[in-house]
């Protein structure tokens, strides 16, 4: 790549459910022009892109998400060439869905990763050729429905299309106290009683002193004060190291991203153990940046080793209201007639607008994130606050627009204090240099 500096731009989740006008709407041209400057332009698919070729799933991502495929032609527009595929609403329409939405992405050729049509395809990397030299960017989510999550292949069957896992355990370590009546509660709920039976008769190991499981919900480690650790599966990181480490064979940078909505606590802006653990062992395995999104909030920047972790860009576009079919499950879930139309199932979900995401602030201000790198080392990044207009009404809400906030950076930079990342601003755009 030589002085070559490669400028990327990242953002979060984009979640289309409508048609952008062909004249664009207003604030489209200056977010455009912004996405435009840089050679690699990310975002994350939060979306299944079909008319309707795939089975609605048992469990969706919240929203069973589908938009016809012409929306990927008014995505491209905004000037993005790098796709995220993984995450929470991939399966919404079953493994149809997933290769019915690749097949819409190859026919117009988008460059993507994440899903796949086994565990092999959906892990492996995908290559951007740019005048400045080829990008890798592999692709995963920690949050998703375990019908969703791609199968690889025996030497007899074919694997299952989805996408590319990153399971997690969580251990709750408690202290002499609170383990007892963690005790006290397995003993009456009896919940461990079929894995009892299995120690008894020696099919499973006895378990160690001080560890006590809770059916499936979790782990009790014995320990002389309350915290709680979420483990990244080693299976799934292994497979996601390696495949890091094939992408810095075969590329001159190597971007990973996440799609992730968990947290240890009640501070959903806070990520959960497992995902910083898994974040670092990205950089470790030669990445140069990650790339978080899935909570729809933006959390904290950490600069590690001089690679860049996101831990969530937030949204880029947000139209969940809006989506124009849901199926018989999301009905019946919310005990509302069949025969219900979507708005009016709306309006319920969200108690005529008063409660959910519509009305929470950090829902609709994120930011775009841009980074110079030159040499294979990041110099500097530039994050760039927009808006998704919390008060606008339904059928205008969740389009990005240019905000300058200093509010929304002064926020970033609480967040970020804990990873020891400072931020500066300059007139409406915020700064780290490494």
């Amino acid at each position: 790549m030589g002085k070559n500096v490669l400028k990327t731009i990242a953002t979060g989740d984009m979640f289309i459910t409508r048609r952008i006008a062909k004249d664009g709407y207003e604030g489209f041209e200056e977010v455009r022009d912004c996405i435009m400057e840089h050679d690699v332009k990310f975002s994350n698919l939060e979306m299944t892109f079909h008319d309707q070729e795939g089975y609605p799933a048992a469990e969706s991502g919240g929203t069973w998400a589908m938009m016809e495929p012409g929306a990927l032609d008014d995505i491209q527009r905004f000037g993005f060439n790098l796709y995220n595929t993984a995450n929470n609403h991939s399966g919404d329409y079953g493994q149809e869905g997933v290769m019915a939405t690749i097949r819409h992405l190859n026919e117009r050729d988008m460059v993507f990763s994440g899903t796949g049509k086994n565990l092999g395809d959906a892990s492996k990397a995908c290559y951007l050729e740019t005048r400045k030299g080829r990008v890798a960017l592999i692709s995963v989510s920690s949050t998703f429905s375990a019908a969703s999550r791609a199968g690889g292949q025996s030497h007899q069957m074919i694997g299952r299309p989805g996408l590319n896992p990153l399971r997690s355990s969580t251990r709750y370590h408690v202290d002499p106290a609170h383990y007892e009546m963690a005790q006290e509660l397995v003993k009456v709920t009896k919940v461990n009683a079929e894995m009892e039976f299995e120690i008894r008769n020696g099919y499973f190991n006895p378990l160690e002193p001080g560890v006590l499981p809770f059916g499936n919900a979790g782990m009790f480690i014995l320990d002389e004060k309350n915290w709680i650790e979420s483990i990244p599966n080693q299976e799934d990181m292994k497979r996601i190291t390696d495949e890091i480490a094939e992408a810095r064979k075969q590329a001159d940078v190597v971007f990973v991203s996440f799609h992730g909505h968990e947290t240890d606590g009640e501070d959903t802006t806070v990520p959960a153990m497992f995902l910083e653990t898994f974040s670092r062992a990205c950089i470790d395995a030669g990445a140069h940046a990650v790339i978080g999104h899935g909570p729809h909030e933006l959390r904290g920047i950490e600069i590690y080793k001089g690679g860049l972790i996101l831990y969530s860009l937030g949204n880029f576009l947000f139209e969940t209201e809006t989506v124009s079919l849901q199926p018989y499950d999301a009905y019946i879930n919310r005990k509302m007639p069949l025969d219900t139309k979507v708005g009016s199932y709306m309006d319920n979900r969200s108690k005529n607008g008063t409660v959910g995401y519509g009305v929470l602030e950090n829902i609709w201000r994120a930011v775009m994130a841009a980074w110079d790198m030159e040499d294979g080392k990041i110099t500097q990044v530039q994050l760039y606050p927009i808006t998704l207009g919390l008060h606008d009404k339904r059928p205008h809400k969740g389009l990005p627009r240019m905000s300058g906030s200093e509010e929304t950076l002064r926020y970033l930079q609480q967040l970020s204090e804990p990873y020891g990342t400072k931020i500066r601003i300059e007139n409406g755009v915020g700064y780290i240099d490494l």
